[in-house]
């Protein structure tokens, strides 16, 4: 059944303002947990414990001057922020949030667009939010700028390999309602929630886990794949020219890019929406949806966390050593992971 516009439209709503209040709460955050291991007092002036320290900063953005530099081409460094923020934003529509919630005589799947593609979806879009950091850094006529849009696209072309490498032993485990391999999200979760915690895919491939949680660091250039933007060498890498809410959207694009990647780890790997020790049904009404929810939402805040405390307890890398990792270590343990995997399933370990 065609679900209504209407429908479709409070849904992306529901799940842009999610996906959009993430970032304030991550960088909230953030801040909070790097002040906590630095033996820091952190945000504690703005709101009740600094909680509206976020919406300052944002005021702050949105009133101060826009700066260009002479020389650089106003319509794509214009762009490109926008690019990274959207591209981040929209991945959040193939995320599953939860089963379908059943109201009435009407099911209603608690995520944006079903699609049997998400996961080459999600690919596609973490790939094109590189372009805007590329453009940015070439269209900023700033030589630090420039090195900083191509580290970042010679980051993306390494480490996409070993991102699409270990998806595809962990898609090799999953299953549709038929029983046909499936490239969707939702497959993915429901696969996972048929057998109990152990049946999580994080215990069934640990090597694509671990593969893939290292690419989502230098896919969303956090720490310490933050070369693309490193302050000792680039002064700021490709936002380098960037000022006011240009520079905030690069920055929303950031955290956005890092809920949404927790989001499918959690899809993948830590069985989605699914409680451990907790009958699964597909099917809930209201109160099983929030439960869906606040489950899904708990794991998402564990691996930000990971995210989070990695940043400020690994120092970064050089770039060689960066380029080296991708192309020497992780390309063929990957591979490696993928020939393993791939004789498992046919042996019908799995």
């Amino acid at each position: 059944m065609t679900e209504p516009f209407f429908l479709s439209f409070l849904k992306a709503l529901v799940v842009f303002a999610i996906a959009l209040g993430a970032v304030p709460a991550l960088v909230l955050a953030e801040r909070r947990v790097s002040a906590f291991m630095q033996y820091r007092v952190g945000p504690n002036r703005v709101g009740p414990l600094g909680t509206l320290q976020p919406l300052a900063d944002l005021i702050k953005m949105i009133f101060k001057e826009e700066v260009r530099p002479d020389g650089a081409s106003p319509w794509i460094f214009s762009a490109a922020p926008a690019i990274t923020a959207i591209c981040a934003l929209a991945t959040a529509a193939i995320v599953p949030f939860g089963g379908v919630l059943v109201v009435g005589e009407r099911r209603i799947p608690l995520i944006v667009a079903d699609v049997e593609i998400g996961v080459l979806v999600a690919l596609a879009m973490s790939s094109m939010a590189v372009y805007g950091l590329t453009l940015g850094g070439w269209s900023s006529n700033s030589k630090y700028s420039l090195l900083g849009g191509l580290r970042s696209s010679a980051q993306m072309i390494s480490y996409e390999l070993t991102l699409g490498l270990s998806l595809i032993s962990v898609l090799l485990l999953s299953r549709d309602p038929e029983g046909f391999g499936s490239f969707g999200l939702r497959s993915a979760v429901e696969t996972q929630a048929q057998g109990g915690l152990l049946s999580w895919n994080v215990f069934k491939a640990p090597i694509s886990f671990l593969l893939f949680t290292i690419a989502s660091f230098a896919e969303t250039h956090r720490l310490p794949f933050d070369l693309p933007e490193a302050e000792p060498e680039l002064v700021g890498g490709y936002h380098t020219e960037y000022s006011a809410m240009r520079f905030g959207l690069f920055f929303l694009g950031e955290y956005a890019a890092m809920f949404v990647s927790s989001c499918i780890i959690v899809c993948l790997f830590l069985g989605g929406w699914h409680l451990p020790f907790v009958a699964d049904e597909v099917e809930v009404d209201g109160f099983g949806a929030l439960l869906q929810l606040g489950s899904f939402l708990l794991k998402v805040g564990a691996v930000t966390f990971f995210f989070i405390h990695v940043r400020w307890t690994l120092p970064r890398f050089r770039y060689d050593q960066l380029m080296s990792l991708g192309w020497k270590v992780l390309l063929p343990v990957a591979l490696l992971n993928l020939l393993v995997m791939g004789s498992l399933v046919a042996l019908k370990v799995f």
